[in-house]
């Protein structure tokens, strides 16, 4: 069976002029080129450009009556639909500032009656190319635009599972820390929305870095990988010696995720604020935290709102070593470790997010693993 050639479909030009002598015109001139409309006055005109078939191109008359056509191209200008189409004004109004008015109104060109059939097609011809041009730019960044959310997208959804896989690696050593890093998380995240209305935070705390706060806190206890099972397990008070080794699950995080960037071979920003909070979270404002005694502002942010987060949820949780405490007792401990312990704006953030806190631990309980 022979295959049917293609149709190729003609452009669309609509004629709008009030003379139905120029309309016999200049259909004759281009219907055996292009597919002609005609319309015989603005209103006419417009409802054929906002149809469903819009013209590929307007050669508009300027002088008609009720609506002239510098009115037209102004309806048509301010309609995010029909703003594109490109007009080509078609008039005996020879005067300088007439052609002046149409162009800076959007036309994209302009002929003067008596026209000369050949000019009048090599001008359609040339801006129905530079249409095709433009409709296949626009078309091409729109789709690299989309392809370019797509890949952004996946690339995040990976980075978020991940850090969440990595996260995980510390849970599995300690059955018993359950849903914690869930809840730190969320923890984090709450802190951190609260405090950047605080000018001491609002530099940092931005919607993008709230959000890598809420994916890297996952990373809090990632160093925890390297301490033994007889120092992270034991089921009872650790000895000093015992106490060191398990200190050093701060470094070894940090250690861990520097390990990740050089084999990367190039600096992320999110991996940043995750050895800051994997480093960092047990230092303490009074300076008497580890591991390098850091104190008040010159703990990173990030840091400051993991160790309230942190030391809060291991409160209320049961552990090889202890009851779960009720939320007033973990709450006075907080309340207490204000300026020694902890950050006070910290703590004056997350007492103004108590019932927050109360609403994530339960939602996030360890009976719902």
């Amino acid at each position: 069976m022979e295959e049917q050639p293609q149709t190729i479909q003609k452009n669309v030009i609509l004629v709008v002029d009030d003379t139905p002598d120029n309309l016999t015109l200049m259909s004759g001139l281009l219907k055996d080129t292009y597919k002609v409309k005609v319309a015989n006055s603005g209103e006419r005109a417009l409802k054929i450009i906002n149809s469903d078939s819009p013209p590929d191109l307007v050669l508009l008359d300027i002088m008609m009556p009720e609506m002239d056509g510098f009115e037209v191209i102004r309806r048509m200008r301010t309609n995010e639909a029909t703003a594109a189409i490109p007009v080509i004004f078609l008039t005996a109004k020879a005067e300088v500032e007439d052609e002046r008015m149409g162009l800076s109104l959007g036309a994209v060109d302009y002929i003067t009656k008596p026209v000369s059939p050949p000019i009048v097609m090599a001008r359609v011809k040339n801006h129905l190319e530079l249409k095709a041009m433009r409709d296949f730019l626009k078309q091409k960044n729109e789709f690299l635009e989309q392809e370019v959310k797509r890949r952004t997208e996946e690339i995040s959804a990976i980075q978020d599972v991940t850090i969440l896989a990595l996260g995980s690696l510390a849970e599995t050593r300690d059955s018993d820390t359950g849903n914690h890093i869930r809840r730190t998380q969320y923890y984090v995240a709450a802190l951190a929305k609260h405090l950047s209305a605080n000018p001491r935070f609002g530099w940092f705390l931005t919607s993008k870095n709230v959000i890598t706060l809420f994916k890297i806190a996952a990373l809090h206890d990632i160093g925890k990988v390297g301490i033994p099972d007889k120092v992270l397990l034991k089921a009872g008070k650790l000895d000093n010696e015992e106490y060191a080794v398990m200190k050093t699950h701060t470094t070894l995080g940090k250690q861990a995720i520097e390990e990740a960037e050089k084999r990367l071979g190039i600096e992320v920003e999110f991996l940043k604020y995750a050895k800051q909070v994997a480093c960092y979270h047990h230092e303490r404002w009074d300076g008497a935290g580890y591991p390098e005694g850091l104190s008040g502002d010159d703990i990173p942010i990030p840091a400051r709102l993991m160790a309230v987060a942190d030391v809060y949820d291991a409160l209320i949780c049961k552990r090889v070593y202890k009851t779960p405490m009720t939320h007033e007792q973990a709450r006075k401990i907080i309340v207490e470790g204000n300026s020694t312990q902890f950050d006070p704006d910290v703590v004056d953030a997350f007492i103004a997010l108590e019932e927050t806190f109360i609403k994530i631990a339960k939602q996030f309980t360890d009976d719902k693993l």
